[in-house]
C-alpha cells in the first residue's frame, strides 16, 4: 500500500505540474500545444479527483460525477464512452498519466459496465467500470398551489420510468398520482390528485426515492396571503389592488397593472399602478411594530438563515395582457432605510427612517430583478398560475439600474417588502400588463 501511495503522490504532483504548464505555454505561442498521442491507452485505476481522497480507488461512480483516470499514454484517447454515452474531453485536464472527466448525466441505453477509450485510429480499449444512476433530483414544481385536477410539472433529473418498477409520485397524505401526461429524464407532467394537505412530495424510481424540499400548498414563511392569515397587505404610500376573480388560486391576490395603463419600453416610474409597498411601523412616538400591519417581516418569519432561503410567490399574467418592459424589483430593506411611521427612533432605541422611496433608487441595496420577458421579448403565464422562486443568495444581488449591487444584506434588512415593476436596466416594448401575485413567502431553498 505504501508503494501505491508513493506512486499516486508522484502522479498527482506530475498532474499539477503538467496542468500548471498549460497556463505557461499558452503565453509562449503554444510551441507544445496539446496533441493527441499515438498508440493505445492503458488505465491502471480510477480515483476521485480530490487530493484528499487520492488514495481511494473506485470501481463505480454515479452519472454526473467527476472522476480521475490514472494510467499510461492517456493522451492517445480521442473519444471516451461510459457504456454507450460519450463523455466530453477537455485537453486542459489530460496528460499522459491522468485524465479528469465528468461522467455523462444521460442515463445509458445499453449497460455494459465498461469505459471505452477510442484512439484517433479507431482502436478501442475497454476498462471495467460501473456507472450508477442517482435517485431522482427534484428541482421545482411549476405551481406549488396547483388545484386538484390541473396539470403540473416537476423538473429535475433521473426520472426513470422502468417497466418493471414504474415511476411513482406521491403527494402529502399518501395520495398517489394516477394520471401522467409526460415523463422524460428531466421532467414529469401529471394531473394533480385529490390532495388538500400541505407537505413535500415523494418521487420514486427504480434507483430510489427522493423527497422534495419544496412543499405543495406551502404555508411556511408566509408573509402575504392576502386572505387574512397573516393580516398583512398594503402598508405604504400607495394602495395596490387586492382582489379576487375567476382566476384566483387561493382567494385574494395583489395586482400590478390594470390592463389599460401603459408600461413604457424603458420601464418608466409609475408606482401608483405598478407597485406594492409594505413598510413596517406605526405612527406612535417612538415608532412601534405592532402585530399584524406594522410588524417587521423578520419578526414574522425567521430570516436568520436567509442565505439558504428563497422568496417565492405564485404569479398569473393573462395572455391578453402580456408583459414586455421593466423589471419586477423585489426589494427588502431594514427599518433604518424605511418605515411607515415618524422616523427618528423606534421602541428599541434604533435610529430609523421615515416613509420614503429614495432608499432603493441606487445600486447599493441588493434586490432581485425578475424579468422573464427578456428571453422571448414578451411574457405571459398561459392563463395559469406558476410558482416563482428567487433564491436570496443568487437573486438578491442587483441594484436599481440592473447592475450588481455594491451593498450587502443582513438579517435586519428583511423588515419590509416592495414589489415594483420599474427600470432594471432592460428595454423592451410598450405594454399594458396585468401581473397577479399571491402567497408571498420565504422558505428554505
Amino acid at each position: 500500500m505504501k508503494i501505491l501511495d508513493n506512486f499516486m503522490n508522484r502522479v498527482l504532483l506530475g498532474t499539477i505540474i503538467a496542468l500548471t504548464g498549460f497556463g505557461v505555454i499558452a503565453c509562449e505561442d503554444e510551441p507544445d500545444k496539446y496533441k493527441v498521442a499515438s498508440g493505445v491507452p492503458t488505465i491502471l485505476y480510477v480515483r476521485s479527483p480530490s487530493a484528499t481522497s487520492a488514495d481511494s480507488l473506485i470501481t463505480a461512480a454515479s452519472t454526473g460525477s467527476t472522476i480521475c483516470l490514472v494510467g499510461n499514454n492517456l493522451r492517445s484517447i480521442y473519444e471516451l464512452y461510459f457504456n454507450d454515452q460519450q463523455a466530453i474531453l477537455n485537453s486542459s485536464y489530460m496528460t499522459d498519466n491522468v485524465v479528469i472527466v465528468d461522467i455523462p448525466q444521460t442515463i445509458p441505453g445499453v449497460v455494459s459496465d465498461k469505459i471505452y477509450m477510442v484512439t484517433q485510429k479507431k482502436d478501442t480499449v475497454t476498462y471495467d467500470f460501473s456507472v450508477t444512476v442517482s435517485a431522482p433530483t427534484l428541482t421545482a414544481m411549476s405551481c406549488e398551489y396547483a388545484p386538484v385536477g390541473s396539470e403540473v410539472t416537476i423538473t429535475g433529473n433521473y426520472f426513470v420510468d422502468d417497466p418493471n418498477v414504474p415511476l411513482s409520485v406521491v403527494f402529502p397524505g399518501n395520495v398517489a398520482v394516477t394520471e401522467f401526461t409526460n415523463i422524460s429524464q428531466t421532467s414529469i407532467s401529471f394531473v394533480v390528485p385529490d390532495c388538500t394537505q400541505e407537505g413535500s412530495i415523494d418521487v420514486t424510481t427504480v434507483y430510489g426515492t427522493t423527497t422534495s424540499t419544496f412543499h405543495y400548498l406551502d404555508t411556511r414563511g408566509m408573509m402575504f396571503d392576502f386572505d387574512g392569515v397573516t393580516g398583512l397587505g398594503n402598508h405604504g404610500w400607495h394602495d395596490a389592488t387586492i382582489t379576487s376573480d375567476e382566476t384566483s388560486i387561493t382567494g385574494n391576490f395583489v395586482q400590478l397593472g390594470d390592463g389599460a395603463t401603459t408600461m413604457s419600453a424603458d420601464g418608466a416610474w409609475n408606482d401608483s399602478k405598478f407597485a406594492f409597498e409594505y413598510w413596517p411601523g406605526d405612527w406612535s412616538t417612538p415608532t412601534n411594530y405592532p402585530e399584524g400591519e406594522g410588524i417587521r417581516l423578520f419578526d414574522l418569519v425567521d430570516f436568520s438563515d436567509y442565505a439558504n432561503m428563497a422568496v417565492k410567490f405564485e404569479m398569473y399574467i393573462p395572455s391578453t395582457s402580456p408583459w414586455s418592459a421593466g423589471a419586477l424589483q423585489v426589494i427588502m430593506a431594514g427599518a433604518d432605510k424605511v418605515t411607515y411611521g415618524n422616523g427618528g427612533t423606534d421602541v428599541y432605541g434604533n435610529v430609523i427612517a421615515a416613509p420614503n422611496n429614495t432608499y432603493f433608487q441606487d445600486d447599493v441595496l441588493p434586490r432581485a430583478l425578475y424579468r422573464p420577458w427578456t428571453t422571448t421579448g414578451t411574457y405571459n403565464t398561459g392563463d395559469q398560475w406558476i410558482t416563482v422562486s428567487l433564491p436570496i443568495s443568487t437573486s438578491f444581488v442587483y441594484g436599481f439600474s440592473g447592475n450588481t449591487a455594491t451593498g450587502t444584506l443582513s438579517e435586519s434588512d428583511f423588515a419590509s417588502l416592495v414589489l415594483f415593476v420599474v427600470g432594471g436596466g432592460v428595454t423592451g416594448t410598450d405594454c399594458t400588463p396585468i401581473i397577479k401575485i399571491d402567497n408571498i413567502r420565504a422558505v428554505p431553498n
